[in-house]
């Protein structure tokens, strides 16, 4: 890791002219996987702890679920995505996603995983953080072509969606759950050894745009 950020500046030639990689851009992209990592990792502990334990360990999936969150956090403020609104976009959908779990754990009798099971229509609140986490999926598979995220950014949605209109079999839902954490899993492990450079994008894009953006 420290010998990625000691390599010297790189320059590319992009679509709007030659640009610098720099180690602060590198760092990013390193701060972004290890937010990353945390996520799909406090989701997988999480997916196979209720697997393995069921009902016993939904008390523990309430701080996996702050760390995934708070990883998720931090990807999202280090991602790079040439559309500025979009990228806001996400980052309120992680805001209020935020805001409305802990306002649900607040006030929930229960475990917070079991209540928001048991209420489906809590999802309209903490249905805006896999709504980011799926911006990701869809950012990563336009980008890079991955096929986990292919898989990912429809899975997502279709089992949030599934369970708050109570239309997928409690089976299928297991199902599908195993597979997010599975591929979510995979794709956090192939970012991590993917080439730091690529990840940063085309600089110039992000100088073009934000020319633009100072003109009007």
């Amino acid at each position: 890791m420290i010998g990625i950020l000691n390599k010297p500046p790189q320059k590319y030639q992009g679509q709007f002219g030659e640009y610098t990689i720099e180690k602060s851009d590198r760092l990013e992209v390193i701060i972004y996987r290890a937010g990353l990592v945390t996520a799909a990792v406090s989701f997988a502990i999480a997916a196979n702890l209720f697997f393995a334990q069921g009902q016993a360990a939904l008390p523990a999936i309430t701080p996996l679920f702050a760390l995934f969150s708070l990883g998720l956090g931090v990807s999202l403020y280090f991602i790079h995505i040439y559309m500025k609104a979009l990228h806001r976009v996400l980052q309120g959908f992680w805001l209020i996603g935020t805001v409305a779990t802990i306002a649900i754990a607040f006030q929930a009798n229960e475990p917070l995983a079991q209540y928001i099971y048991n209420h489906p229509l809590t999802l309209f609140g903490t249905g805006f953080t896999f709504a980011a986490l799926t911006g990701i999926f869809f950012k990563e598979a336009a980008c890079f072509n991955r096929a986990e995220t292919k898989i990912l950014t429809p899975i997502v949605p279709l089992l949030l969606l599934g369970h708050m209109a109570g239309i997928i079999p409690v089976e299928m839902e297991q199902a599908l759950l195993g597979i997010w954490s599975i591929g979510f899993s995979v794709f956090a492990i192939r970012k991590m050894t993917q080439e730091i450079d690529p990840d940063i994008g085309d600089k110039s894009v992000f100088a073009y745009l934000k020319a633009n953006e100072a003109k009007q």
